[in-house]
C-alpha cells in the first residue's frame, strides 16, 4: 500500500433499531444463542433488500461496526411438523396432513442495536436512501431505522484506533484483544442455499493499531480512516475492508466496476 495516498470514496450507513438476533447456524432446540455481530452472510442479504435485488459480490467490500446496550432472554415456541394421518379430534370431517408439538425455547436477543456500514460503493446512496424493501437486520420482526446515509471520503492511515468492529481472522496475530468466531459468509443460491463459513475475528474493546505486534517483514495491515468520527488521542477511528466472496484485500484503494452478473443466477 505504499504510495497510496488518494482518499477512497465510500458509502456510508447508520441504522438502529429496537432488537435484533443473529442466530447460530447449529442450535436448533433448547436454546438460540446470537452471534455479537452481524455475520455477512446477514449483512449481504440485508444491503440486496436496500438495492432490491441480489448483487454481485464479486469486488464489493464492507466494513462494519456494531453496538448494542444489552442482552437478554426471551421465550419462542416453535412447532416442529410431520407428516400425519387420521382425521382431526374436533372436525371429523377433516383428514389430519400435519402433527407437531410446540417447543418452547430461549433465544438471546441484543437490544438497541446500532450499525454502522461501509461499502465501497458510493454509487449505491439512492438505493439507500429509497430502500426497496422494509429495513430489517436479523429477524424479520427486527425493524431498522436508516439514521444516515452518505459518501465519505476515507484516508488510508497506519495509525488509528478500532473497536466494536468484524476483522480478518489474520488479525488474530497483531492482537490479542478480540476472539475468533465462525460466521456464515455467503449463502449460495446456486446450490441450493448452502452456507459458505468463514473465521473471523470479532473486535468489541478498543485498541490502538500502534501496539499492534509487528513482525520482520511484515508491513502491517492496511487501515482506512474515517475523518467524521471523533478522534480518541488525537487517533482517527479506523475501518478494515472484508468480502462477500472470501477475497480480502488488505489493500483495496480502488472502487472496482462490477461485472454485472451475479453468481446467484447463475451468471
Amino acid at each position: 500500500m505504499a504510495g497510496v495516498k488518494a482518499p477512497l470514496r465510500a458509502l456510508k450507513i447508520v441504522a438502529q433499531g429496537l432488537t435484533t438476533s443473529f442466530r447460530y447456524p447449529y442450535f436448533m432446540m433448547g436454546v438460540q444463542p446470537t452471534y455479537e455481530m452481524p455475520p455477512p452472510a446477514t449483512l449481504y442479504g440485508h444491503v440486496a433488500s436496500a438495492l432490491g435485488e441480489w448483487f454481485d459480490p464479486r469486488d464489493v467490500r464492507f466494513a462494519v461496526r456494531f453496538t448494542y446496550r444489552a442482552k437478554q432472554h426471551d421465550v419462542e415456541t416453535t412447532h416442529l411438523l410431520s407428516p400425519a394421518g387420521g382425521r382431526l379430534p374436533h372436525r371429523r370431517e377433516y383428514r389430519k396432513v400435519l402433527a407437531g408439538k410446540p417447543n418452547p425455547f430461549k433465544r438471546e436477543i441484543l437490544f438497541f442495536p446500532r450499525l454502522v456500514l461501509y461499502l465501497n460503493r458510493p454509487e449505491w446512496l439512492e438505493a439507500f436512501r429509497h430502500p426497496r424493501h422494509p429495513v430489517v437486520l436479523g429477524r424479520s420482526q427486527d425493524l431498522f431505522t436508516y439514521l444516515q446515509v452518505s459518501v465519505v471520503a476515507l484516508h488510508p492511515v497506519q495509525d488509528a484506533y478500532l473497536e466494536h468492529t468484524l476483522l480478518p481472522y489474520e488479525y488474530g496475530r497483531y492482537t490479542a484483544a478480540g476472539h475468533a468466531v465462525l460466521m456464515p459468509r455467503f449463502i449460495d443460491y446456486r446450490r441450493g442455499r448452502f452456507p459458505v463459513f468463514e473465521r473471523y475475528l470479532i473486535l468489541h474493546r478498543r485498541v490502538f493499531t500502534r501496539d499492534f505486534l509487528r513482525w520482520p517483514q511484515d508491513p502491517g495491515p492496511q487501515i482506512w480512516a474515517d475523518p467524521t468520527e471523533p478522534q480518541v488521542r488525537r487517533t482517527p477511528l479506523g475501518i478494515v475492508w472484508l468480502a462477500w466472496d472470501g477475497a480480502h484485500d488488505p489493500n483495496i484503494h480502488s472502487n472496482p466496476v462490477s461485472t454485472g452478473q451475479s453468481p446467484l443466477s447463475g451468471g
